[in-house]
């Protein structure tokens, strides 16, 4: 059950005298009335009354762990459904609680058991298959959280964002069976305004803006809708300094930590006060102790609810709330539908629109939003000068590079590599490496070993191609400096489309490894082109897939044209915009300056673009470019 929705009430027998059991009925029908309007302090104040008068009353236990559940009090939850379900062990709907709250505690293999044991009681119950399956999705095991989707499919075809997250589990483990028909089937359903699909899903799906944009104004009005009642009711703070609360997952061994790690360091405490609002208990990590040194204040709400770690920010004033989560895993935009702050801002994680009219600003640049795409966006869009992303000047790549054939590679064959998250592959693109495997004699593609299904899977798509599986090289994942080091080893990383490489390309083009992509029309298939641009190669972007893999070849046959682009991306690493931490710090700086003297002035957000830093600086035009 999904927190802060109405609970399901199941009406189960209690035995008791039949003037007490009337009395009783009643209060428990009157929690349930206050339960379902969300008035939870009632609804518990009654459920605690009931048990005192009878211990053994079952929808009075499970329901009050329905409540902890959504206060945000998993242990409790799980205690109390744990005491009802001793009290009937065939209940369906307690074992599907219960396995809902042991996916909270991060305990998948546990609510795992939960949902198969209530799908023994009730094998056609749809909502446990669907949570069954993201259990499984939790444990990696996408080929089996596949076929429960799969089967949920078949028994509630509409069944809401069943064929969404099915199609997206095939896609994590390389299945492309009815791949045209389940992505034409998600496009059209998204188009009509089901509920089909999750936003960031969906950014594999289609790269058109505008259905993005439409998927996700569905979904956060489903999942999300702003709170009547905003926290932030208009005051304005007088701040000696600029509160910038930054949530997150991911302050930890994470992409989007080594992204940003260097942005937390460097803000300028004079002007700025800045605060971690961590969705994830911090860990020991040197990247997380790292960024958690960075902050004025860190603070951890993994085990509070939306509702109060939302108040929590209000308390603390917060001038300006940066997700950096949008829809990935573990987001918690509850929180920000609540309100929290005056200026609310989505930035790097989630590569489109959220939909949502609480979300201020997004950051952008104009190459990642085009200004005729404005209007896809149902931010205001602020225009960084050189690109939206981050990067952390400070990435250290391991010292010893292994050997080609330490790595597994050939020592003398051309290495493609891929190593993007195996959910972006797709067969359009995939055809298109393939035929470069067979039009470069004795090259290789170089990809990252995300389960047995993907290296399976893929091998088996390479043949049915007429390309030897072998030419499918899987490196093991690694600690970050070590994947930095061995990533020197290839020639040309290949990007996808409609969802390109994040992180991952930036990680190649520190690594100082060309990136060639396709770019497309939404946010998520311009990604790697921004970076480009940033860093003074865009000829490596290309508009069609047949352009793309015209300059592959090319790329791939002529030596001299490869060596002289590796040459440039050395130089540039230094001398161009991408990879400088400082010169970021300063845009977004400036744009938050210029959303908070907007707010203190009592306009409306709207969008703008940021100057770039002065020409003797090294910025805007004048920027060193070669």
């Amino acid at each position: 059950m999904p927190k802060g929705r109405p609970p399901r009430i199941p009406q189960h027998p209690v035995k008791l005298q039949p003037q007490r059991f009337a009395a009783i009925q009643a209060k428990f029908q009157q929690a349930v009335a206050y339960h379902q309007r969300g008035d939870l302090d009632q609804a518990e104040r009654l459920y605690r009354e009931i048990l005192a008068q009878a211990p053994a009353h079952f929808d009075a236990l499970h329901l009050l762990g329905l409540v902890q559940h959504q206060r945000g009090h998993h242990a409790a939850a799980v205690e109390l459904i744990g005491r009802a379900i001793k009290i009937d062990a065939d209940n369906a709907v307690a074992y599907s609680n219960l396995g809902i709250v042991l996916r909270e505690l991060k305990r998948p293999e546990e609510a795992l058991a939960s949902f198969d044991r209530a799908l023994a009681i009730k094998p056609a119950y749809a909502d446990v298959l669907n949570n069954r399956g993201n259990a499984l999705r939790d444990l990696g095991r996408y080929e089996d959280a596949a076929r429960s989707y799969a089967r949920l499919v078949e028994l509630a075809p509409d069944y809401d964002y069943a064929i969404g997250i099915m199609f997206h589990s095939q896609l994590h483990c390389c299945d492309w069976t009815q791949y045209a028909q389940n992505r034409e089937r998600i496009v059209h359903a998204v188009s009509d305004g089901k509920k089909a699909d999750a936003p960031f899903r969906f950014l594999a799906v289609s790269a058109s803006a505008a259905a993005q944009l439409q998927c996700a104004r569905v979904y956060v009005a489903d999942k999300y809708p702003a709170v009547p009642t905003p926290l932030w009711n208009d005051p304005c703070y007088r701040h000696d300094k600029i509160r910038v609360a930054y949530l997150s997952a991911d302050l930890r061994e994470h992409a989007v930590a080594y992204l940003i790690a260097g942005l937390f360091e460097k803000h300028d405490r004079e002007r700025f006060e800045t605060i971690a609002i961590s969705l994830r208990p911090e860990g020991t990590s040197t990247t997380g102790q790292r960024v958690k040194a960075a902050f004025d204040r860190f603070v951890d709400v993994s085990r509070t609810s939306d509702r109060d770690a939302a108040a929590l920010m209000r308390e603390l004033e917060v001038d300006i709330a940066v997700d950096l989560m949008g829809f990935t895993s573990d987001s918690r935009t509850g929180i920000l539908a609540r309100r929290p702050a005056p200026i609310q801002v989505k930035s790097i994680g989630f590569s489109g629109t959220m939909g949502a009219d609480y979300i201020d600003y997004i950051i952008a640049d104009k190459f990642v939003i085009p200004e005729e795409k404005r209007g896809y966006y149902a931010e205001h869009v602020v225009y960084l000068p050189d690109s939206f992303q981050p990067n952390d000047d400070r990435r250290k790549i391991a010292e010893t590079m292994p050997t080609r054939l330490e790595a597994g590679l050939p020592e003398s064959s051309f290495v493609f590599c891929s190593f993007n998250n195996s959910f972006k592959i797709n067969p359009p693109v995939f055809d298109v490496w393939m035929r470069l495997l067979k039009a470069v004699s004795g090259s290789v593609l170089w990809l990252v070993a995300d389960s047995s299904s993907v290296q399976n899977n893929l091998r088996r798509e390479a043949e049915a191609r007429g390309v030897e599986p072998a030419r499918l090289i899987f490196a093991p994942r690694l600690p970050y400096a070590d994947h930095l080091a061995r990533l020197q080893l290839a020639d040309l990383f290949l990007d996808t489309l409609p969802f390109n490489a994040a992180a991952t390309a930036s990680d190649a083009l520190w690594a100082g490894v060309p990136v060639l992509t396709c770019a497309g029309e939404a946010f998520a298939s311009r990604i790697a082109g921004s970076l480009l641009t940033a860093v003074g190669l865009p000829e490596l972007i290309t508009h069609s897939l047949d352009a793309y893999e015209a300059l592959a070849f090319k790329l791939a046959t002529t030596p001299r044209m490869l060596s002289e682009l590796r040459g440039r991306l050395a130089n540039n690493k230094t001398t161009y915009p991408l990879f400088d931490t400082d010169r970021f710090r300063r845009h977004i700086e400036a744009a938050y300056t210029t959303m908070w003297e907007r707010y203190q002035r009592g306009e409306p957000p709207e969008s703008f673009a940021v100057p770039a830093i002065g020409q003797g600086d090294g910025g805007g035009e004048g920027y060193r470019n070669g």
